[in-house]
Parts: C-alpha cells; sequence; structure tokens
C-alpha cells in the first residue's frame, strides 16, 4: 500500500467512478483494509508442526536406535518424521485456506455507484472518489465527504469515545468541516446519505489509529477448549504409563534403552494428537461448505451448535418471503385498484392522490422494498401526470419511532408558500395522526382486514400543509388528512413449505415474528406451512403479559405479529429461559440485541445492516429461510462426522496401547515398535481429517429431534462405542500374535512371522473399522461420492504401502517382518473379515434405543 495519502478526487456529482478508473486507483492506492493479525505463512507454519508432540517422540525414538547401533532403523524413523510433517503441513494448510477464505468472505460491504449503478462490493474495494450510499444500520466504510444528507447521524464513539450519536449534514463546499464529513469505521444510526471517499485503508482515520489490532488473535472455540482438556488428560496419563513400562521393562530384562524405547513406543500409541487438527479442519471446512450453500459463518461454533437448534425465529419479509415487493392494491373511500383484478386499466382519477402521496412520504433512493415497490407504481401508474414532482425540494422529515410507527416527510413546492407533508405507515398510525372518530376508523379498520387476509401489507397515506416557517418537533402536531390505504404483496419464496415441513420432521418449531398486521402474518403463514392453530400474539398483548404468562402461552404460539425489536429480545430470552436452543434472524439495527442474545444470531446478508451483521454468528447471504435449514443440517452433520472420528480414533487406539503392553507384561518380545505406529499414523491421520470429514449427514439424520443441548462432544456413549470395537480388535490380534507363535515353523523366526501377520490383520482392520465408523444408520449405508472417492484412496494407498513393506525384503526388514505363506496371507483376510463381522455387530447392538452408546 503507497504510504502516501492518495490524491483527492473531485466529487462526483451524478454518478460515481468508471470500473476501470477504479481498478486503476486500486492497483495505485492498495485495497482499503486495515493491518491485520499477520498470518501463518509457510515457515511458522512448519516450525508449528515440527514441534507437535508425535514428532518430537519419533526423533527421541530414532536417537535411541542410533545408541543401539541400528542407523537404518534409526534414519527410516527420521524419513517418517518427514513423511509425517508433510501429512499435517497438507491438513493445516488446507483449513488455513478454508478460514483464510471465510475471512475474505465476512469482510464488510458497501453500496457503491459504479456508474450510475449502485451495487454492492467488498469494502475492500473501496477507493478514493468512489461514491457510497450510507443507511441506517451500515458501518462507514472509509472516510468520506458527505454530498447529501438525510436526517444522517452517526456513532463515532469507535474515535472519540462520545457514546451520543453525531448529526451530519451535506459539505457545503470543497472544505468539508467534520459535521460534512463521515468516518471510517462509524457506525450510521438514522438517516441516509451519500458520500465521496477521500481516504481508505491506513490513511483513514481509523486506519491511523488502528495498527494496534495487528497483534490480535481470536480466542479457542468452547469445543476447542473441550478437546484440548480431553488431549491433555489423555496424554498426561499415557505418559505416566509409558514411564511405568519404561521402568518395568528395564527392572525385569535389565535392558534400560530398549524399556525407553518401548515407553516411547506406548507413548506415541497414546497420544491421540489428531484430535485438535481434526476438530479445527472439521469446523473450518464445515464453514466454508457453508458458503457454498450462500451462508457465511462468522462465528465458527455456530456450525456445530446448529445442530441442537430446536426453535427457529425468523421474519416474515425476505425470509419467509421474496423481499420483492409489488403494489398490489390502492383504496380510498371514493374508488379501489386492484394490480390484478384491474389488469391493464389506469389508476382511477380518485386514487391519484393517495399514491402521490405514497411516493412523497417515500425516499427518492429508496432502500426499503416497500418504499422501492411504491416508486416503482408511482413511475408507472401516474407517469404523465402532475403527480410527480422532480422539483420539490425536501425541507424535513419526521423518521418511524418506536412510539409512532409512521413517518412523514415535509416537502416545499415551487410554486406554494406552505409546506406540504406527506405521510405514510401502520394503518392505525396513521387513523391516529389523523384524529379520526370512532366511526371512520371503523371503516378503515375493515379494510385493513380485509387486505390483510389477501396476505397484503398495509400502509395508511395522509396530507397535511403547514403555513409556519418553524417545523414543530412531533408529525402529531400536523393537521393531517386521510387519503387511503396502499396494499402490497410480498409472495412467499417457492422453497419457503418444503424447507418448513423439513424442520417440523427435524423436531425443530419455527416461529414467525413480525411487525406486520396478524391478519397479514397468518396468510403468510398458512402460505409458508406453519401452524395456525393457535391465534397470533401482537405486540400490545405481549406487552401487557408478565413473563410467567408469557411462557404459559409460549408452546402454542407460532405467530408474533405487530412486534417490536425490543420484544424480539423479550420473545429470544423467553425461549432460552425454557430450555431451547434458539436461532435467531434480524436484518436492522434494533434486532442487534435479539440476535446477540440468541444461541446463534443469523443475518440478513443482502437487506441486512451491518450492525446486525457484526452481531450474528451467521450471515444468510441470499437471505433465504431454506439457506437457513440447510445450515441446521450441515451442523447436524459436522457434530455426527466429528463423532464418528473420534470413535474410530479411540478403537483405532486401544489395539495399538494394548499391543505396547501386553507382549511387555507376557515377557514376549516387542510387538509394535515406532516404525509400526507411525504407519498406522499414516492411515489414521487421513481418514480422520479426509475420510470422515467428508461423510454425508445420515439419511434420517433430519427426521429425529435435535440433539440435547447439555451434550457434550467427548461423553459416555462415544467412548462405549469406541472401546467396544477397539477391545475386540485387541484380543483378536492377541490372539492371533500368540496362535502364530505357537504354529511358526521350527526354521522360521517365529516372533517375526508373528508380528508380521499380526500387523498386516491390524492395518487390514482399520480399514474395516474406517468402513463401518462412516455410517451409524440402519439399513443401507447412503451412497456419497465424494466420500467413497476418499475411503478408495485411502484404501487403496494403504494396500499398496502395506503391499511394499511386505514384498521388498529391505523394507520388511526395517519393520522386523518375516515373508508370509500364501496360507498365512489367507488367514490375515480372512481374521480382518472376522475383525468387520465384530464392528458391524457392535455397531448393530448398541444401535438399539437404550443401549449404552446407542440413541436416545
Amino acid at each position: 500500500m503507497s504510504t502516501a495519502p492518495p490524491p483527492s478526487a473531485p466529487h462526483p456529482l451524478d454518478g460515481g467512478l468508471g470500473e476501470d478508473e477504479a481498478a486503476l486507483r486500486l492497483r495505485r492506492d492498495g485495497p482499503n483494509e486495515l493491518p491485520v493479525s499477520r498470518p501463518r505463512g509457510l515457515l511458522r507454519l512448519a516450525l508449528a508442526v515440527a514441534s507437535e508432540p508425535m514428532l518430537l517422540l519419533l526423533v527421541a525414538c530414532g536417537a535411541i536406535y542410533m545408541v543401539l547401533g541400528d542407523a537404518h532403523e534409526a534414519l527410516m524413523l527420521l524419513g517418517f518424521v518427514f513423511v509425517v510433517m508433510g501429512i499435517s503441513f497438507f491438513q493445516q494448510r488446507r483449513s488455513e485456506r478454508a478460514l483464510d477464505a471465510l475471512r475474505d468472505l465476512s469482510s464488510p460491504q458497501a453500496l457503491v455507484l459504479r456508474g450510475p449503478t449502485p451495487r454492492r462490493i467488498a469494502a475492500r474495494e473501496l477507493v478514493v472518489g468512489d461514491v457510497v450510499l450510507l443507511a441506517e444500520g451500515d458501518r462507514v466504510p472509509a472516510d468520506m465527504d458527505l454530498l447529501e444528507a438525510s436526517n444522517l447521524a452517526v456513532d463515532e464513539s469507535l474515535l472519540t469515545g462520545e457514546s451520543m450519536p453525531v448529526a451530519k449534514e451535506a459539505a457545503a463546499s470543497r472544505q468539508a468541516t467534520d459535521a460534512a464529513k463521515a468516518f471510517s469505521g462509524t457506525l450510521v444510526t438514522s438517516g441516509t446519505g451519500r458520500g465521496c471517499v477521500t481516504a481508505t485503508g491506513e490513511h483513514s482515520a481509523l486506519g491511523r489509529i488502528g495498527k494496534s489490532l495487528a497483534g490480535i488473535a481470536a480466542d479457542a472455540t468452547p469445543i476447542q477448549h473441550e478437546t484440548r482438556r480431553v488431549v491433555k488428560r489423555v496424554a498426561a496419563v499415557g505418559l505416566a504409563l509409558a514411564g511405568v513400562l519404561a521402568l518395568a521393562y528395564a527392572i525385569t530384562r535389565g535392558d534400560w534403552l530398549h524399556g525407553v524405547l518401548a515407553g516411547l513406543t506406548l507413548a506415541m500409541a497414546v497420544l491421540p494428537e489428531e484430535l485438535p487438527v481434526v476438530l479445527t479442519l472439521f469446523l473450518g471446512l464445515g464453514a466454508w461448505r457453508l458458503t457454498r450453500e450462500k451462508v457465511l459463518a462468522r462465528s465458527i461454533p455456530a456450525i456445530e451448535r446448529l445442530g441442537a437448534t430446536t426453535v427457529l425465529c425468523v421474519d416474515k419479509t425476505g425470509t419467509l418471503t421474496a423481499n420483492r415487493m409489488t403494489v398490489r392494491r390502492v383504496w380510498s373511500d371514493e374508488a379501489v385498484y386492484d394490480r390484478v383484478s384491474s389488469a391493464g386499466q389506469v389508476l382511477q382519477e380518485e386514487l391519484h392522490g393517495v399514491l402521490e402521496y405514497a411516493v412523497l412520504a417515500s425516499h427518492r433512493r429508496a432502500f426499503d422494498p416497500m418504499e422501492s415497490a411504491i416508486a416503482f407504481a408511482g413511475q408507472r401508474l401516474l407517469a404523465g401526470t402532475e403527480h410527480l414532482h422532480a422539483d420539490w425540494t425536501l425541507v424535513d422529515d419526521y423518521p418511524l419511532s418506536p412510539e409512532m410507527l409512521a413517518m412523514s416527510r415535509v416537502w416545499q413546492s415551487p410554486d406554494r408558500q406552505e409546506r406540504l407533508i406527506a405521510a405514510k405507515g401502520a394503518p392505525e398510525a396513521i387513523v391516529d395522526l389523523c384524529h379520526m372518530d370512532a366511526d371512520q376508523a371503523a371503516i378503515v379498520a375493515a379494510q385493513v382486514r380485509a387486505m390483510a387476509q389477501d396476505g397484503l401489507r398495509v400502509l395508511g397515506v395522509a396530507q397535511a400543509t403547514f403555513d409556519a416557517a418553524a417545523l414543530p418537533a412531533l408529525q402529531h402536531d400536523f393537521e393531517f388528512r386521510f387519503l387511503g390505504l396502499v396494499g402490497l404483496e410480498d409472495p412467499v419464496r417457492p422453497d419457503v413449505p418444503d424447507a418448513i415441513a423439513e424442520c417440523r420432521k427435524a423436531g425443530i418449531r419455527v416461529v414467525m415474528m413480525t411487525g406486520d398486521h396478524s391478519a397479514t402474518a397468518l396468510s403468510v403463514a398458512r402460505q409458508a406451512g406453519l401452524m395456525t392453530d393457535a391465534p397470533p400474539i401482537t405486540g400490545v398483548e405481549l406487552a401487557a403479559m408478565s413473563d410467567e404468562d408469557l411462557q404459559a402461552r409460549l408452546a402454542g404460539a407460532h405467530i408474533f405479529s405487530r412486534v417490536q425489536p425490543d420484544q424480539k429480545l423479550r420473545l429470544v430470552r423467553a425461549f432460552l429461559a425454557h430450555g431451547d436452543v434458539v436461532a435467531m434472524t434480524g436484518d436492522g439495527v434494533n434486532d442487534a440485541p435479539a440476535l446477540k442474545a440468541a444461541d446463534i444470531g443469523v443475518a440478513m446478508g443482502a437487506r441486512g445492516t451491518e450492525v446486525a451483521r457484526e452481531a450474528a454468528a451467521l450471515v444468510l447471504m441470499n437471505d433465504d429461510f431454506a439457506s437457513l435449514v440447510t445450515a441446521v443440517r450441515y451442523g447436524r452433520r459436522v457434530f455426527a462426522n466429528l463423532r464418528k472420528a473420534i470413535v474410530f480414533v479411540v478403537a483405532a487406539h486401544v489395539p495399538i496401547v494394548g499391543l505396547s503392553i501386553v507382549p511387555v507384561l507376557l515377557g514376549w518380545p516387542m510387538l509394535l515398535m515406532p516404525v509400526h505406529i507411525l504407519f498406522l499414523q499414516l492411515i489414521i491421520d487421513p481418514a480422520c481429517s479426509v475420510v470422515f470429514e467428508a461423510q454425508p449427514l445420515e439419511a434420517d439424520a433430519m427426521k429425529t429431534p435435535p440433539r440435547r443441548a447439555d451434550q457434550r462432544l467427548f461423553d459416555a456413549a462415544l467412548l462405549v462405542r469406541g472401546l467396544w470395537q477397539g477391545i475386540g480388535l485387541l484380543a483378536l490380534l492377541v490372539a492371533v500374535y500368540a496362535g502364530a507363535r505357537l504354529q511358526a515353523a521350527p526354521d522360521v523366526d517365529g516372533d517375526d512371522v508373528a508380528r508380521t501377520l499380526t500387523f498386516m490383520v491390524l492395518v487390514l482392520s482399520n480399514l474395516a473399522l474406517i468402513q463401518t465408523n462412516r455410517s451409524w444408520a440402519r439399513g443401507p449405508r447412503r451412497r456419497d461420492r465424494e466420500s467413497d472417492r476418499q475411503f478408495a484412496w485411502i484404501a487403496l494407498g494403504t494396500i499398496a504401502l502395506l503391499g511394499l513393506v511386505l514384498a521388498v525384503p529391505a523394507v520388511g526388514r526395517l519393520f522386523s517382518f518375516a515373508p508370509l505363506s500364501p496360507a498365512l496371507l489367507a488367514a490375515a483376510l480372512g481374521v480382518s473379515v472376522l475383525s468387520f463381522s465384530w464392528f458391524e455387530c457392535v455397531k448393530w447392538i448398541l444401535l438399539r434405543p437404550g443401549a449404552p452408546g446407542g440413541p436416545r
């Protein structure tokens, strides 16, 4: 990045920079980003891999072999060190690349004019001279001079520490004051604006003070803490056993070096060094897989937490519906227009004023889908009339507030002295502003109910004039006249009904929280497939309820209408207090507390504010409810595959540990040596990180209730399954070794033959162990091309390496192996099939409901 501030650019008036000019400036000035924590380069990653305990144990074993005078064994171990380092390096690089890609995707976005067209780009691509559109909830992506500001207020506490928002205004000249500047990293709390970028990256106000961020590292996740705790405990026990074994070997046989070697071999066998790598890789790649489904994970733990979700709290607009609003109906006391039934007809003269003032009550540069729909309808239905007012000047506006669900905009006409005020909002708020009597209000309410029952979102429209120069503080002080209603429709997304049906089968309750009228909410709920047997709970009812009353109503309620953002927070807390695991969707600034309070906050990526995205754990990049259900499916998959991998690790380590201890206890020669442990690691590590990570979700996984919220990754059920499989394999291997020693011919080394046969059975049984644990479901295993391909490569590579060791005498001697007769080779295959039968029996027995380690 350039060290000198980039040259300023003239302020564009009509449009932004062209793509070619923007690309040129990006190359010249560098990306709009701050210095971040130094990524792990290849050398740092290699050093981290080289310091892993398993590799240090290997080096120690190699040194002992050197002292014993066995240079071949020592050199082979050191060669294996590089092989294992290569595998670990590849795995960690794969995880790093996935996380780097996620960081790129989670970078802030900016709505920028490139030419006359607004489009959303990564904030890092902004350059000096770009014109950026700002709206409530946006994080300002770069320093800029404000060209337009409408009721714009910015929270600058990140820079100044001042908690009160600062009012902003458009720059009156090229030398803009601080009041006409917006600074990188600050937050738009209200209003809209348009600004020209004047400084990016290090040259911005935030960049000049933000270099201290470079050394901040991310905290470990709770599941990572649990894994590290388990690994440390197992490693401590293993090292203690290794010390006891080394001491016992040395005392009973008088050979200290071989005793230390036996102890180190046991330590290598016990150490579950795969688990941290497996966890990091599974969560990182799980997050990356989700991005392909248009779901961005800003918090990695949220991925596996999704699998326990019991309640999905969703908004209606844009989540269940397509968020493509259109004006369907316009109504007044004198006439009614319906886009469907009046197709091809012009808007009646009596309704021109309703639509005219609905347009005036909306922002000219609309961000809200409803305002965009009203503007589009105005251009289409009022074209060629005197009811479109491009030459009117906006004087002031009164924004929507929790106290008044209506907004008013004050205009000055070139040919009139008085100000004209246009208001739109919730019909009951407009009725209140117009001070309508009970009879008039009842007529409007009846029409609102009729329109809402058709699934329309209804807005009231009113008009007022004002002669005085000083405007009142409240819009309530204007003398409004009711004009009519505008009904907008937003169709339910086509895939929503199937997604909600899938949630119901999975035991997940879907709850709608919307600011819309109850009748509208019920209409959409029926179309979407939500439960509608209980009446909606309105925001007014909710405000009057005690916490106890709410808990009593909570179990049967599926629709909450006319709710405020602070009431969403209350509902989330109520579900949490009920014992549910809650996923909550939101898009606005005021939704951030509820998103933070939920177990999994889910922000809308397309229409959501930057504040909502920062508060959320997940971002739906296409605002699609079906994507959220997909995320739940992936959460269940990650947790299930992690448990499969851990069961395999436990089952695979039990026979290795047993074969390291039993020969010493029975006075036999050492059966497994470090080189054998290393060979097995070449199977275990890739199997955990590649085969199990790629396993698809079980076919019935979305037909079962969510797992318990308190279920841990490492629990008794997992240990029971792994130990039963591992102990059975250990007993089989000890029998094979003992039998082979007894049956060995007098003219061959019986110990080497027994070791070779036992090791071959162990390797092939590990492949059988992988195959068994790939699926824990009843019935035929679900086929998946990716996981089948991964397993095929692991199996073929393992068999090829085993064949090399058995077929090449020089390599076989390094393993202390002896040639096997065809009969013994056939026996090894037969015993491996027997081990597979044992694994399958354990699986089927433990699949019985109520069995230890089985479904619960």
